[in-house]
Formats: C-alpha cells, structure tokens, sequence
C-alpha cells in the first residue's frame, strides 16, 4: 500500500485522484438515494472526479439521457458540496432526432442542457464522446475553445479518439491556438488492451494528455465476481461478461487472484491498480452499492511492483490480445 497522490490531467490544471467515479449508472441501475450516498462516500474517500454523459441512459427502457447529469445535479444542490468535486460530462452521442455529433449547433445546444442539468455554472472537463468525421475539427475545436473562453468549461478531452484523429486535432489546436484535448477517454483493461496500447498510448506520453480509461473492470468481469453461468442470472450485462468467461479470461482471473493475495487485496483493487501502473492517470470505476465503493476507493492506495505486473501482464497475452507493433 501507498499514500494515494492527485494527478495533473495533462495540462488542464485539474488535479485528480488515481480513480474517477463513473456516472453511467446513477438514475439507471442505481436510484437517486443510493446515487447520492454513493457520491457522499466518493467524496469522502478522496475521489474527486465524477464522469458522467449527456446520453446516460438513453439505452434503458423509457429513459430519454440526461438522467445522470439530473441526479448528480440534484445532489449537488443538495450536497453542497460541489468545489470538493470535479464534473466530467460529454456530447456527442444521439439524444434525439438531428441531435448528435460535434457540430458548432449542437455543442453549444448540449452544453446549456448540461449546464442545466448538472446545476452548475462550469463544466470541469467537457469531452467530445466520440468522432464525428462529418464535422471539421476546426469547427468542433474551435466551438470548444469559446466555451473555454466564455468561462463555462475550464478543459476540454476526447473519448474514442484513434491516434490518427487525436493527433489531428491536437495539431489543429496548436495552429489556430485553441484550448487542446487534454485527456483521452479510452477503452482499457486488464483484458482489453490492444486499442489502447501502442501508439494511442505513445501519442498520449509524448504530447502529455491525460487518460482516464473506462471499463477498467471490464464490464465486472475483473471483480472476479463471475466465473460460472450461474454467476450470470439478471446481470445487465451478462452477454459481454461471458463472452470473457474463455481460458484467457480464466488465465487473468487466477493471475488475479494471486496478486491479490500477495497484496491482501481484491481482484478488483488490483484490475484498478495495474491500469495505472500502466500510465493511465485514473480508471474509470462505476459503484451501485457503498460496499462497491469503498472496494474500488481501495485501489488508489495500492501500488504494484514490477513483479506484479509481470505476473498480470503475462496472463493477459493470448489469441484474443492484439499486441501492439513494434
């Protein structure tokens, strides 16, 4: 175990501690109250980002989106607890007829409905959700950087970016003198590692953005929590989980298991802390329960040593792990 330590993301001037609070699931599979107590603890424990989308949860039956920024605003208001946290949201993602994607329009639309939403007068760091080919990078930066200079977002980061694209628009920020993407939101874990490794990765150490990678438990899978069908009955995402229930997924699951005891942690604290032993800056790690929380809170204290990460690493490696060249 280790001091946990706040982290710049990339030049933003944001500090942030080794794990951020996903939001995906407050309003969805976790209530308003239990939302609420989650964010409580959160605070509580030391985590100070919280990242959430305008589109949570579109996906569920009879939710529009902006059902997670509603129940984080509303606890904000309640809390008062709103410069001990750091809001992460997006845009991006469809919310209705003609509304997506990263045009001037329908940033500037989306920004005042999050705004709204969240009850608060800033958005910390506001990310492009995904590409949007069709819209120049120089309208959706450009767009981005009045909302910086309008005051209503300190920073600006991206999520499912390639390297191709991310370099792209770092260099349209850098000739026209834009606010830059500041962090990366790839997808990133134990068992997922090939989109992120190599030269996404390069291009994020050497141009300094930050990265706070989702499913970094991969779905629940690296809990441990599931390792038979049996262990699959009413879970929301059971076809994802088990489509990982193959030898390599079982190889991981033991090499966890064993750093785990070595280190009188769980599976998942140490899934968490091999991401940033990775040179992420924090994993994203969603709770629906405070016991969820503080097992995950856990994580930001614990510091693998070399051997540990060998041990991991190797397991990992297999017919469904793409390595990256070179």
């Amino acid at each position: 175990m280790t001091a946990m330590t706040y982290r710049e993301l990339g030049r933003s001037g944001l500090k942030i501690a080794p794990l951020v609070l996903g939001g995906n699931v407050f309003g969805w599979t976790a209530d308003e109250k239990t939302s609420h107590a989650i964010l409580d603890a959160c605070v509580d424990a030391g985590i100070n980002m919280v990242d959430t989308a305008d589109a949570y949860s579109r996906w569920a039956p009879g939710h529009q989106g902006g059902e997670s920024e509603t129940v984080i605003g509303n606890w904000l208001h309640k809390s008062g607890r709103r410069s001990k946290v750091l809001i992460a949201t997006k845009v991006g993602h469809e919310m209705g007829p003609g509304r997506k994607g990263l045009s001037r329009a329908r940033i500037l639309e989306a920004v005042d409905e999050s705004l709204r939403r969240l009850r608060t007068d800033v958005i910390d760091l506001y990310q492009a959700h995904i590409d949007d080919s069709a819209t120049p990078l120089e309208e959706t930066l450009g767009t981005f950087n009045d909302l910086v200079r309008a005051g209503k977002v300190r920073a600006i980061g991206c999520s499912n970016y390639g390297p191709e694209r991310l370099g792209a628009a770092l260099e349209v920020s850098r000739r026209h003198g834009y606010a830059r993407y500041e962090s990366l939101q790839p997808w990133y874990n134990l068992y997922d590692r090939a989109d992120f490794e190599g030269p996404l990765a390069e291009l994020c150490r050497r141009e300094d953005v930050g990265v706070i990678s989702y499913f970094g438990l991969a779905s629940g899978f690296l809990t441990g929590k599931y390792r038979t069908e049996a262990d699959l009955e009413g879970r929301p995402r059971g076809l994802r989980i088990r489509a990982m229930m193959n030898p390599r997924g079982m190889r991981i699951l033991a090499a966890l298991d064993t750093v785990a005891a070595r280190y009188r942690a769980t599976p998942a604290q140490v899934a968490l802390a091999w991401v940033v032993a990775h040179g992420v800056t924090a994993p994203i790690a969603s709770a629906t329960t405070l016991a969820q929380l503080a097992e995950i809170a856990g994580s930001m204290q614990l510091a693998l040593d070399a051997d540990a990460v060998r041990t991991l690493d190797a397991a990992s490696v297999g017919s469904e792990f793409r390595p990256p060249p070179g």
